[in-house]
């Protein structure tokens, strides 16, 4: 793409959100700031493929005395993780405030309690790194918001005050705190829209050098090593009066255009929207399959796959499966089963009914866990997400109480998210087969914290040789990124479909037209014994063993059969 092109392309972007008043001077500033970063040798990364497995971790999520944090997790990685973990997704790695990290006070710093930017230089070394950028809203102990309560005049419309001829009685967000807060300044009360909590103030995209800034320091973490760049919460970006000022036209616009710019850049950068709404919204992110994110967070498989092994029954799973497609050659869906946050149930609407949803809930209160609400636009509350970890979420009771039946229920479940379209994304207590961390709760009050427990290096090292449980996930979950790294139908552009063997077998065709190779996937979510019909037979490369087409599967038995 030469500039000409660019400055057309991206005019029509800027317009598309802000209007054709003033849209050449925009475009000028915009274009002009990008050719400071077209001069710089930016790194690149290889393309996607199978080989991909990203690991979801804090900085400090383990911790060695006498080295930073960061360095500690590098070395755990280089020591532990071998070449499974390509690429690692680091949660906000900035000074903060609150919610963990996602109330950014600097975004161009690296928090001192983390390390520095030269820890993040050498791990860039050994590892494809994911950075995290909380654009929707930052610190209120921010530089940027300490000078509008100062009346800067730069920074005057960084933030949006409360208006009483703006209509925000449809907005649609996940908490149940107020929209609006009242802070204190030199020219007497001000007021700010907060989406998700006091601390944490929405920035105004609809002034133009706010976009500019963001662009900047997006294009920074691109120079800076990051491969992949997780947009979070970024469906709240935009507002607009009488709407419910969540996925609006310009909101897409914006990421089309730093989907733009980064091509431009020749920048092989991977953008990744993280959107916590049911599956139509989700998927609308990826736009036309080459102009907006490269990949989505892939919300419904979580729930759906703890559905299944709950109620031993895969008709909602494999129904909305079907209707998963390769999206191109350049876009895909980022799948996971657990993270920093909860198991969202928003992403179930239109897919599980209420009385399964509160399966759910109920169960995840019966094993220990949370469930977090929020606030609908009439006034009641419904459940946002289930604050459990995932191993903890998928024990049922009085049916998997030896702990070897619930290591490989965890690897079962995991067969799901290695074998699905797209590239997995595994949390670091779900590799290293974590429990609930329940003294985190009670002590912060804070649901979420319940999978977030810091691990010390030493004696994590010490448990994976001594407990049977963290060695039997930890390895089991490698062999299985193994295998799939080994084998080009796991590509995340390879095709899927899923095949009917049953109720309680979820199961899956994947094949590469390019190499012309094929897999035949298929788990048992029952705690019995199933037989069932392959559509062929051959090698099931989880066991190396032959698998003929009338076989039986064991309680959460998952096979990888490439015919022969």
């Amino acid at each position: 793409m030469n500039k000409q092109q660019f400055m057309q392309e991206a005019e029509g972007l800027l317009m598309a959100v802000y209007g054709k008043d003033g849209a050449e001077e925009r475009t000028e500033q915009l274009v002009s700031l990008v050719q400071k970063w077209k001069e710089k040798d930016t790194p690149s990364s290889s393309p996607l493929s199978q080989k991909n497995v990203y690991l979801i971790t804090y900085g400090d999520s383990i911790q060695k005395e006498g080295i930073s944090p960061l360095a500690a997790l590098h070395q755990f990685l280089n020591t532990q993780a071998g070449d499974e973990i390509t690429d690692v997704h680091l949660l906000p790695m900035f000074p903060y405030t609150s919610d963990d990290g996602f109330s950014v006070v600097d975004y161009r710093e690296i928090n001192p309690e983390l390390g520095s930017w030269e820890d993040i230089s050498r791990l860039s070394d050994d590892f494809h790194l994911m950075f995290d950028f909380v654009a929707n809203h930052i610190s209120k102990s921010s530089s940027w918001f300490k000078g509008f309560l100062k009346d800067d005049p730069l920074y005057r419309h960084y933030f949006i005050p409360e208006d009483s001829g703006f209509n925000a009685s449809s907005v649609v967000r996940p908490r149940t705190t107020p929209l609006f807060h009242s802070y204190n300044s030199t020219s007497g009360k001000k007021t700010a829209w907060t989406t998700f909590s006091e601390d944490q103030v929405d920035v105004n995209f609809s002034h133009f050098p706010v976009l500019l800034e963001m662009t900047d320091i997006l294009l920074m973490y691109a120079d800076r090593g990051g491969t992949s760049i997780r947009l979070d919460a970024i469906g709240f970006l935009w507002k607009k009066s009488g709407t419910a000022c969540i996925h609006l036209p310009e909101t897409h616009a914006i990421i089309q255009l730093w989907r733009l710019i980064l091509d431009y850049l020749e920048s092989r950068t991977q953008l990744i929207t993280e959107t916590n709404v049911p599956h139509k919204e989700n998927i609308s992110y990826l736009g036309d399959g080459e102009n907006e994110a490269h990949m989505v967070y892939q919300f419904p498989l979580p729930p759906l796959v703890l559905h299944a092994f709950t109620v031993h029954e895969t008709a909602k799973l494999s129904d909305w499966a079907r209707s998963i497609e390769k999206v191109s050659d350049h876009a895909t869906y980022f799948n996971f089963l657990a993270s920093h946050d909860g198991i969202g149930m928003r992403p179930t609407e239109g897919i599980l009914g209420d009385k399964d949803r509160q399966l759910l809930v109920d169960k995840v209160k019966e094993n220990g866990g949370r469930v977090s609400y929020k606030s609908n636009p009439d006034g009641t509350e419904s459940p946002y997400e289930l604050n459990i970890n995932y191993m903890e979420a998928l024990l049922n009771k009085g049916e998997d109480e030896e702990e070897d039946v619930q290591i490989q229920k965890m690897l079962a479940a995991h067969s799901v998210l290695f074998s699905f379209i797209g590239v997995p994304a595994v949390y670091y207590h779900s590799l290293l087969g974590s429990g609930n961390d329940l003294q985190g709760v009670e002590q912060s009050c804070i649901n979420r914290r319940i999978n977030r427990e810091k691990l010390d290096y030493d004696a994590l090292i010490n448990e994976l040789e001594t407990s049977d449980r963290r060695r039997g996930v930890f390895g089991g979950l490698k062999k299985m990124m193994r295998i799939r790294q080994a084998e080009s139908a796991f590509s995340p552009f390879a095709d899927q479909k899923v095949k009917d063997l049953g109720p309680e077998i979820f199961a899956l065709e994947r094949w590469n037209k390019e190499t012309d190779e094929q897999i035949f996937f298929a788990v048992n979510t029952a705690s019995q014994k199933v037989s069932i019909q392959l559509p062929t037979g051959g090698t099931d490369l989880w066991t190396g063993k032959t698998v003929e087409r009338q076989t039986e599967l064991e309680p959460y038995q998952f096979i990888w059969v490439k015919p022969q």
